[in-house]
């Protein structure tokens, strides 16, 4: 249910932060305002560079979001500039982004919002366009026009569907000046739009309408059964959860033939109601719920006619595959039948996934593009239920939904956003990521576009590297988690709890670490098998799961060993360290000559005397290398730089980016190869 969240006490500094305070208002609830969707205005009196009063409105710039936009995302328009135009006939998309361009108060501030003159040719201070769901409802029934009577009497202006821009604001500005008694519009298929001489006037007046249709919808819907009825069961949350594990990779793999895609799940009680239900296979292809969706989502998701009872997963996922193949094709048809010149096809893939017994799969270029997909589904759920408690849903036809998904004004949004790294749409998974190296190697690659697991037996340090992260690039681009790499149970554990969070894998870094040094005939048995579990047997595991999941997705891999200048040079009282350490190169190339054939690429980097920020240094390795150069450990630093070639000391960010050179397409044509990065040690080159 809707909720009035309004609780500001006094005065605003402005115009403008009382506009702020109201949009993130409104934002923050999903059933009032999609993702990026809907868009706010004020009319207030600046003064202009001459010092002189003007009207400006401020309204949303493209491309940003109600729920976390500032001040920074409005853009100021000059009133006395967009009023002529209330005179114009017709104005095409082009000339009207031109012409608005031309009013701005500061060309600094983003291109306004598509539905820019819808606020501009209403009389009010404040105008508030939305999605809330119990409207969407009433605007996608076949009797919708008729339901709103009812809730509102003659209190609303309808408006049947045309495409924003020009005629529709002119149509919603005439609409309202004819109807005395008006309160609110509803746009058929589309949203709805209130408005008010204050900020708090106006929001409230966006939760009343809002309530009074959820109230008449609750209504209607008691008694009534949704989506007609249960046809299938969800299956148990624990085999949903491993059929899941099973099932992202391939439809990971599936989706990335183009281009690689984050992949997550819901399996929510709201999402299982509706994939259960009987009618669902229809209602889903019917079209999208609010043209704000469908770049998110496309038309219609695909729907996978699964029976859970079998738990045949086998067959699901053969289904699987057949399907995606099938959407694809079916989306270039769409796509072929519609376009007009110039157009460009975008994705093929399905972003919604929907499987009875299972729940919702998503897909997108990163986690939150996946999540938006999710949450505008949620929405598309919840007005299907609404449209059909009230009477039949309706969509968009075919034609007019491809010319919103690639409407130029659209599309122009989604050119917003940063171009896309090397490392982007990819998952990288790093062992003994809270260490030096690991730490420096989840940020470098998350710096170029990854999504991160950082894996290590400190949880804690893990899940503060992954906050950090998360932080500074944005939500879920890392995770961590718990792993002991000598523990065969708690790698598979760890590899599946990547594939439930991100669909999959793409890069793996085998960075767990430990050392210990000890003249040859005092090295015990303990520390040898320690040594060897560790850096062999630990490597060894991850990389066999993530060689096995690789091979599922069908969309190749990456794999950089962290090896040691001991890989290749036999070190003083290092017998069982530095056997690890070969051993764990020539397994990397052995992984290399086994993956060649699935696209999969293993290497491995070879550094030396890496202190700074390293855990290992931090235990008696240090006093024990000191020991054996005979010289004490605030001297040991300066002993490795000083026989190194190059004179340098070798840092862990050194070592993130010659990782981050192996894991990416600047050495696609690289497989098998040992890279050293040790300052010179002449003792160590390869031979």
């Amino acid at each position: 249910m809707v909720q009035n969240k309004w609780d500001h006490k006094g005065d605003f500094e402005s115009g403008l932060s009382e506009l702020v305070y109201r949009s993130n208002l409104i934002g923050s609830d999903r059933s009032v305002a999609n993702w990026g969707g809907g868009n706010t205005s004020t009319k207030t009196m600046e003064k202009d560079f001459r010092g002189q009063d003007v009207e400006v409105m401020y309204v949303k710039g493209s491309g940003s979001d109600l729920a976390t936009m500032k001040a920074k995302n409005f853009t100021g328009l000059k009133m006395e500039d967009i009023r002529p135009l209330l005179e114009r006939e017709d104005m095409s998309d082009e000339e009207m982004v031109a012409y608005l361009a031309h009013c701005m108060i500061d060309a600094k501030h983003p291109r306004s919002s598509i539905e820019t003159l819808l606020h501009a040719f209403l009389p009010f201070k404040q105008v508030d366009h939305t999605h809330p769901d119990a409207i969407i409802s009433i605007a996608c029934a076949d009797n919708g026009k008729e339901i709103a009577k009812e809730i509102y009497g003659d209190r609303f202006v309808w408006v049947p569907y045309i495409r924003p821009g020009f005629k529709l604001s002119k149509m919603i500005a005439e609409g309202v000046q004819q109807n005395p008694n008006a309160e609110l519009v509803i746009m058929e298929k589309h949203g709805l739009v209130t408005w008010g001489e204050t900020s708090e006037e106006s929001y409230n007046k966006t939760i009343s309408i809002i309530q009074e249709a959820e109230d008449y919808i609750n209504a209607k819907a008691e008694g009534e059964t949704l989506f007609g009825g249960e046809k299938y069961q969800a299956l148990s949350s624990e085999d949903r959860k491993e059929i899941f594990a099973k099932v992202l990779p391939i439809v990971r793999g599936q989706v990335s033939k183009e281009k690689k895609m984050i992949v997550t799940y819901d399996d929510s009680e709201t999402v299982l109601n509706f994939v259960n239900s009987q009618d669902a296979k229809e209602l889903s292809q019917i079209g999208a719920a609010c043209p704000d969706h469908l770049v998110h989502t496309k038309r219609v998701p695909l729907f996978i006619d699964w029976d859970p009872n079998s738990k045949d997963v086998d067959s699901l996922m053969e289904s699987v595959k057949e399907g995606i193949a099938a959407f694809k094709e079916e989306y270039v048809a769409y796509f072929e039948r519609n376009k007009t010149e110039g157009d460009s096809i975008s994705e093929t893939a399905p972003r919604v996934v929907l499987i009875p017994g299972l729940g919702m799969i998503n897909t997108g270029k990163n986690w939150t593009a996946a999540n938006v997909s999710e949450s505008l589904y949620h929405r598309a759920i919840s007005v299907m239920s609404g449209s059909t408690v009230l009477g039949n849903f309706v969509s968009l036809n075919e034609n007019e939904s491809y010319h919103v998904e690639y409407w130029p004004l659209e599309l122009y949004k989604l050119s917003l956003a940063p171009p896309e790294a090397d490392f982007s749409r990819q998952v990288a998974f790093v062992t003994g990521g809270a260490g030096g190296i690991g730490s420096a190697t989840c940020i470098r690659l998350v710096q170029d576009g990854a999504h991160v697991v950082v894996a290590d037996i400190n949880l804690e340090g893990a899940e503060e590297l992954a906050k950090e992260i998360n932080e500074r690039f944005g939500d879920n681009r890392a995770v961590a988690l718990k792993m002991d790499v000598t523990k065969e149970e708690e790698v598979i554990q760890a590899i599946q709890k990547t594939v439930l969070t991100y669909g999959g894998l793409d890069i793996v870094v085998n960075n767990a670490g430990l050392a210990s040094s000890s003249p040859f005939e005092e090295t015990t048995l303990d520390k040898w098998n320690l040594n060897i579990g560790v850096l062999v047997t630990g490597y060894f595991l991850v990389a066999r799961e993530a060689f096995k999941l690789m091979k599922e997705q069908e969309a190749g891999g990456n794999m950089v060993f962290v090896g040691s200048k001991n890989s290749i040079y036999a070190g003083k009282n290092a017998a069982a360290y530095s056997t690890a350490k070969a051993a764990e190169v020539h397994l990397a190339r052995t992984i290399a000559a086994d993956g060649g054939q699935y696209g999969i690429r293993v290497n491995s980097v070879l550094p030396d005397a890496v202190i700074r920020g390293s855990k290992i240094w931090d235990s008696e390795w240090k006093e024990e290398r000191a020991s054996s150069y005979g010289i004490g450990t605030e001297d040991l630093e300066a002993h490795y730089r000083k026989r190194t070639i190059l004179n340098v000391n070798i840092l862990p960010q050194d070592i993130a980016e010659s990782i981050a050179f192996l894991a990416s397409s600047k050495s696609a044509k690289t497989t098998g190869c040992m890279v050293t990065v040790d300052g010179g040690v002449a003792a160590a080159f390869t031979r």
